[in-house]
């Protein structure tokens, strides 16, 4: 590789439960020979198109399509047109999908559905910000649902459940500077992550983590209005680091903290 090229390929754990590893890759002629993992494979192809074969079938991967590949079920992969191809890569842990729907995938591994190509795409792109894994979690959270509904789970989602959203906000009000991570929301309360997400969003109109978010710019405000330096307001009220804080107060006061305290102290 010549000096200065970005690397073609990016692996990385991210701090999102429930997933095993991210995968952004570039691929101009490398052709994978037959193989198997132990997760599940969300994989989307940005550029070009793939030709893979899945027992004993010749599949592809291209364009809007969602491919979700079973665990241990071997595949190969290569660039099905001159070019290579550009993919991303979701690989969960196998226990984010019942194992009942390994047959549905390998029968129909290809989804169409724009929303959930969309909503993979703005996965990959959270989870790549600092501070953004928990929204990257609660949407990760209802992709899994659809998912399952694309592969014909029986079992099918919940209708959402005010209790459960009530109770949710409860939960955060108390770990507003500390955080909630999804999965353990789901083991206090006892409610599926997709079902807390849906509910949530159906009682309030907005994801848990935006919920939190918006309470910690709440609480930093408070801080700044108090006195306290602006080099502490982030850590004291939750947020990951300075810039984070900056990001999220502008969004949603339209002025960033520093000009916050300025015009605080001007009144």
């Amino acid at each position: 590789m010549h000096a200065g090229h970005p690397s073609p390929l990016r692996a990385w754990r991210p701090p999102l439960p429930g997933v095993a590893e991210v995968l952004h890759a570039r691929f101009d002629e490398h052709a994978y020979p037959m193989h198997a993992h132990d997760t599940w494979t969300v994989l989307l192809v940005d550029a070009g198109a793939v030709r893979y074969d899945l027992d004993r079938h010749s599949r592809g991967a291209f364009g809007d399509l969602v491919t979700v590949l079973p665990p241990r079920i071997p595949h190969n992969g290569t660039s099905a047109r001159p070019g290579g191809f550009r993919k991303r890569v979701l690989y969960l842990e196998e226990d984010q999908l019942p194992a009942g729907l390994i047959g549905a995938s390998v029968d129909a591994p290809a989804i169409t559905d724009a929303a959930l190509h969309t909503a993979i795409s703005r996965v990959h792109r959270l989870i790549r910000v600092p501070g953004d894994a928990p929204l990257a979690g609660s949407l990760l959270a209802l992709t899994l649902d659809r998912l399952r509904t694309h592969l014909g789970d029986p079992a099918g989602p919940r209708p959402p459940s005010r209790a459960a959203a009530q109770r949710l906000r409860d939960l955060l009000e108390a770990n507003i500077v500390d955080g909630l991570s999804l999965p353990a929301a789901s083991a206090t309360l006892h409610f599926a992550p997709a079902h807390l997400v849906r509910s949530f969003r159906q009682e309030f109109g907005m994801s848990p983590h935006q919920y939190l978010i918006s309470r910690r710019v709440d609480m930093a405000r408070r801080l700044i209005l108090t006195g306290h330096p602006l080099r502490q307001v982030a850590t004291d009220a939750g947020f990951h680091d300075q810039p984070h804080l900056n990001r999220h107060f502008k969004r949603i006061l339209g002025v960033t903290p520093g000009h916050f305290a300025g015009l605080s102290t001007t009144c």
